[in-house]
């Protein structure tokens, strides 16, 4: 449905001068959205490389490229030139809920994807201070939203074939013309019934819309999904549990380790008929190598919570997958953890870039993982090169790389009926599915990184279709050193922390953008938005907004030529939903455990609903 009057749901609030944004620019000069190698970025060390075209005007797909950088090659706003930042325009969405994910910015438009109930807001951006040009809303099933396990999040659209693609929480997904709202194909995937939601951003691989199914708190199966961009009917479908024909494991499946090889590991690492209710589900983020046509996502956690009601590695939660984009076919896996006991999902993002590595140029994912770990492989063969701590991580000392496997400390595993105390991170993890961003010009990861731990005990659990399915009592707590929040800059090629930009107060639940012009931008949970310097760290320039952000910035090329930076401010999300009014934070083990680290939150930030843009 198309609004034909969208004020109602819409204020537009002009914040400068009718120059905000200045001409219309011609329809051809749009940038071209990621497409074949780029290779070589200016300013790079001559072995760095990407796998695709990052965004330098356009921001067209959830993370700006196929290899999840959030990297833009804009360079108008520098260290010299921050200071002048300021507010352009703001306007509410009208949804005062957690705003993760990103707009996009294409032809001189923005797209906004709103919570529950997924309005997609498109802004016309030749217009003083930006102007409604449509809204489609799609109406969704409300039950979705008592099923959603921690809040009513969405993670953002892409764009193909002139349609803005995105996921609606009651697991359906649709396809909207870009120029006029009107729908193009609308497809239910999944089963609300079941528990299944969708809260991720799609992307579009050739002709096939990618995407993955939310709800492994709810016991549900995971899997991937192709559409066909055009139609939207479903080409193929891979779980991440089950039977090898399921997972769509065959004869050109080579997993690096032992531990890792076998058949039908999908059914045999689990008790009786457990794999029916595994979890492993892909509720972050996708990532695509032209260059070999294999996509790369991780899994979540295993059903359910507690570890002794599911013996066995648990194959394949908590893994990072890759497959052809085409088929469908798995190439290789590595499950991280196996026989997770502490909700460490690895759905974080996987970035790709060619580089230098221990000596000679190699293919790698870069994994900042929920683990503590920040997880370096080869993706050609799925072979860990490194791994090492970026927080205070105490359940595990390292990983072998001869076998893959974690060092662990049989003290912090959990187990039913016993309190372990003092697991570091906490399961919400040393970060979240906020996404980092990678510079190739200093070679660092940007990673918003949370120093919380928690004591776990493993409980009894019943399956209900539908309904919880955890198995487990949590308290989450701020971890050692006297902060909870940090924007770590990872030195990638050195395999250790560069520099640090601590917050006492709260976890960093916002995304990180890199830009060429050695900018960082990211934002925090009691409401700041930040520029600091890309190679140093030093603080820039801050903002302060309206509520909490938990999106992700992006940048793009104004119609007037200009460069701009748009972000959500919106608190919500997992942690973040402890600032809502009807959430208590009396009870430390209410919100699966984060209302222990959150209590304090309501003091400094309240929901919000709003997109801001900012420029020099």
């Amino acid at each position: 449905m198309i609004t034909a009057t969208p004020h109602r749901c819409l204020l537009v609030l002009v914040l400068t001068g009718a120059t905000a944004f200045g001409a219309c620019r011609p329809r051809s000069e749009s940038t071209p959205g990621p497409g074949a190698p780029q290779g070589h970025v200016a300013g790079a060390p001559p072995a760095t490389h990407l796998v695709a075209e990052v965004s330098h005007g356009d921001w067209q797909m959830p993370a700006g490229d196929y290899g999840n950088l959030r990297y833009s090659t804009l360079d108008t706003i520098t260290p010299a030139n921050a200071q002048n930042l300021h507010a352009i325009t703001t306007f509410s969405t009208g949804i005062p809920h957690g705003h993760e994910g990103q707009p996009l910015v294409l032809h001189n438009t923005m797209y906004v994807v709103t919570p529950f109930p997924n309005n997609l807001i498109a802004v016309d951006l030749t217009r003083t201070g930006g102007a409604i040009k449509w809204i489609y809303e799609p109406h969704p099933d409300s039950r979705a939203v008592g099923i959603a396990c921690c809040d009513v999040v969405n993670r953002g659209a892409t764009f193909a074939d002139s349609k803005i693609i995105y996921s609606l929480l009651d697991a359906t997904v649709v396809a909207v013309d870009s120029e006029t709202g009107r729908e193009v194909w609308r497809t239910r995937v999944g089963d609300i019934s079941r528990g299944e939601t969708f809260t991720a951003a799609p992307i579009v691989v050739r002709n096939h819309v990618l995407v993955g199914n939310s709800g492994g708190e709810l016991g549900v199966r995971g899997y991937v999904a192709a559409l066909d961009v055009a139609t939207g009917k479903e080409q193929w479908r891979a779980f991440n549990t089950g039977p090898d024909a399921d997972v769509k494991i065959g004869a050109n499946f080579r997993a690096f380790y032992a531990k890792d090889r076998g058949k039908d590991l999908g059914v045999s690492s689990w008790p009786s008929e457990q794999w029916k209710l595994g979890g492993s589900t892909v509720w972050g983020w996708l990532s695509y190598d032209p260059e070999t046509n294999l996509f790369f996502y991780g899994t979540g956690n295993p059903g359910v919570w507690n570890p002794d009601l599911r013996p066995g590695d648990n194959k394949w939660s908590c893994s990072i997958i890759a497959r052809d984009a085409d088929t469908g076919e798995a190439r290789w896996a590595y499950q991280v953890t196996p026989h997770d006991s502490h909700d460490y999902d690895e759905i974080m993002e996987n970035l790709l870039v060619d580089m230098d590595y221990g000596g000679r140029p190699r293919k790698l994912i870069i994994h900042p993982g929920r683990t503590g770990f920040v997880y370096v492989l080869d993706r050609e063969t799925g072979e860990l090169l490194s791994a090492e701590t970026y927080q205070p991580t105490n359940w595990a000392s390292g990983y072998d790389l001869t076998t893959g496997l974690p060092r662990i400390d049989a003290g912090k595993q959990t187990h039913f009926g016993t309190v372990t105390q003092g697991i570091c991170p906490s399961s919400t993890g040393a970060k979240d599915v906020i996404p980092s961003a990678f510079s190739p010009r200093t070679g660092l990861l940007y990673i918003p990184a949370h120093n919380t731990c928690m004591d776990y005990e493993g409980i009894e659990a019943n399956y209900i279709a539908g309904t919880p399915y955890l198995g487990a009592d949590v308290k989450m707590y701020p971890g050692p050193g006297g902060y909870q929040g940090e924007l770590v800059a990872w030195d990638v090629a050195r395999r250790q922390k560069a520099w640090g930009v601590q917050d006492a107060k709260f976890p960093i639940y916002s995304g990180v953008l890199a830009t060429a012009g050695d900018v960082v931008f990211y934002g925090t949970m009691d409401g700041w938005f930040k520029a600091i310097d890309a190679r140093t760290g030093n603080g820039l320039w801050q903002f302060h907004v309206g509520s909490g952000i938990v999106g992700n910035p992006i940048t793009y090329r104004g119609p007037d030529g200009k460069q701009y930076v748009a972000v959500y401010s919106g608190i919500g999300g997992w942690m973040g939903a402890v600032a809502f009014p009807d959430i208590s934070a009396d009870d430390p083990y209410a919100g699966l455990g984060v209302v222990g680290a959150m209590k304090d939150i309501k003091q400094y930030t309240a929901a919000g609903d709003t997109v801001y843009v900012f420029g020099l």
